[in-house]
């Protein structure tokens, strides 16, 4: 990247609430549903139907904005944005336009010079359109040889997220999202799974030299369906524009779809002048009135927010900030750790046995934290077990995976199995004695200064007890065994 050159990058997120139906109807949002079987007349459109906003919906969104920091609305109101596109049944969209829900706010990101806040432009409501499914070479939209429409998603409550231009690298963008993510995660407002489309990103990509102080032409990257692959897009993208501003062309405005498996975008649609969507106030819905009351309600249903909750781990818990940030990667996740703690587990321990060997086997898995077959309360009783000198680690880590395998108990399988530690001095010493006499090399060794070789006749012990002996009893009676 040229480094006379600055990336300015503004990121419209759209996020899909977690309503059981959709925004103005009573059919299911739910995901994965055959093509077209859940709509009615409402979400398609038809003539004489009539749209009634979803509570929830409204509720959500409301929580969002509170989270973000933004400023509720007094009065907002829907609007009607006009396009003609094949996913649109009804030729218009159902969104906001001048009143939107809420104004303002930030989202805080970790930068390399320190925490880094985010501006946040506008948070509104709208319905999400259709999905196109294209047919034939590749699925891809400039490609195929035609386009079939699942109505489905027609109707589901979103919430746009507009950042102001104030991210300046795509690592910047990346930590960006994923604070995001945190926040609507953790507050309930949805899940933000990618791979559904629950969230959903475009980025508004210019480059200037740096010192200018005039934004330079953007170009809107569309079809990102990881943060991964966002991360790679604005790189991308802010190569392209720099090499044509050294050759001495100009940065044409436009939206770019990105091709993941070519790691590069390609243009879908000039947007040299402003779109005219004839935006008119929705008349089937009234404007919708927030009262302070209203506005202190939701503020105090908002639970710990990540950031919070995030120092509290590491303040209370006395965990680093990665293990806190991992952590808090989910609330599902957070909540599991704060479960294992309130079980008496040691926290420093829970938090490896949770990040390493269960999220381990889950992610091997393709599994969630919520799919684990291993409950907080067994994993702290392990933990427990552990440190309490009943078993030893590596006992543990066998022990573990059968409990991951029959969510059993770890008392159970230690008992059943017989897998408790000998901690008994008198068989203890037996054993050393008899490993001693099997090691005369090592022995005589160690009793000659080469006290390396302790490491060794550890192993031979423990490998003789089955994993079962006591470690630190085995160091201390071998010690007193060689003088």
């Amino acid at each position: 990247m040229d480094k006379n050159y600055e990336i300015v990058i503004g990121l419209e997120v759209h996020v899909e609430l977690a309503t059981d139906s959709k925004i103005f109807c009573h059919c299911p949002t739910l995901f994965g549903a055959p093509p077209n079987t859940q709509v009615c007349p409402v979400c398609l459109g038809l003539p004489g139907s009539l749209p009634v906003l979803n509570r929830q919906a409204l509720v959500l969104a409301m929580r969002a904005a509170l989270a973000l920091e933004s400023t509720l609305a007094e009065h907002t109101k829907f609007d009607r944005k006009n396009y003609f596109y094949p996913d649109l049944p009804k030729a218009y969209q159902i969104s906001q336009f001048d009143q939107p829900l809420a104004l303002g706010g930030s989202v805080e990101i970790a930068a390399p010079a320190g925490p880094k806040r985010i501006a946040i432009t506008r948070v509104h409501m709208e319905e999400d359109a259709g999905k196109l499914i294209h047919q034939g070479a590749g699925g891809r939209l400039g490609t195929a040889g035609s386009s079939l429409v699942d109505y489905n998603r027609t109707g589901v409550p979103l919430i746009e997220i507009v950042s102001e231009p104030d991210l300046r690298s795509a690592d910047e963008a990346y930590a960006y999202l994923i604070a995001l993510k945190e926040i609507l995660q953790h507050t309930g407002i949805s899940d933000c799974n990618m791979e559904e489309g629950s969230l959903r990103c475009d980025a508004n990509i210019s480059v200037r030299l740096r010192g200018e102080q005039v934004l330079g032409t953007k170009a809107e990257l569309k079809n990102m369906n990881s943060f991964k692959h966002i991360r790679s897009a604005i790189e991308y993208e802010a190569r392209r524009q720099i090499r044509v501003l050294i050759e001495g062309g100009q940065v044409v405005q436009e939206s770019r779809l990105w091709d993941e498996e070519k790691d590069m975008s390609y243009p879908m649609r000039s947007k040299e002048e402003a779109h005219d969507y004839r935006y008119f106030p929705e008349p089937d819905l009234p404007v919708i009135t927030i009262t302070a009351e209203v506005r202190e309600a939701i503020r105090q249903s908002l639970p710990e927010l990540p950031q919070a909750r995030r120092q509290r781990f590491r303040q209370k818990y006395a965990l680093n900030e990665y293990n806190a940030g991992v952590l808090i990667s989910s609330r599902e996740l957070a909540d599991f750790f704060e479960s294992m703690v309130d079980c008496q587990a040691p926290a420093q321990a829970a938090c490896n046995w949770l990040t390493v060997e269960l999220l381990g086997k889950l992610n091997a898995e393709g599994r969630r934290i919520t799919q684990s077959p291993v409950s907080p309360e067994h994993l702290a009783e392990l933990v427990r077990m552990i440190e309490l000198g009943k078993i030893s680690g590596k006992i543990g880590k066998k022990v573990f995976a059968e409990m991951f395998q029959s969510g059993r108990a770890p008392e159970d399988i230690v008992a059943k199995q017989g897998l408790s530690q000998i901690s008994d001095p008198g068989v203890m010493r037996k054993m050393v004695d008899e490993v001693l006499a099997a090691h005369p090399g090592p022995t005589a060794e160690y009793r000659n200064g080469k006290t390396q070789t302790l490491g060794f006749l550890v192993g031979r012990v423990m490998q003789a007890s089955g994993g079962q002996a006591n470690p630190k009893l085995v160091n201390q009676i071998l010690k007193e065994r060689l003088g």
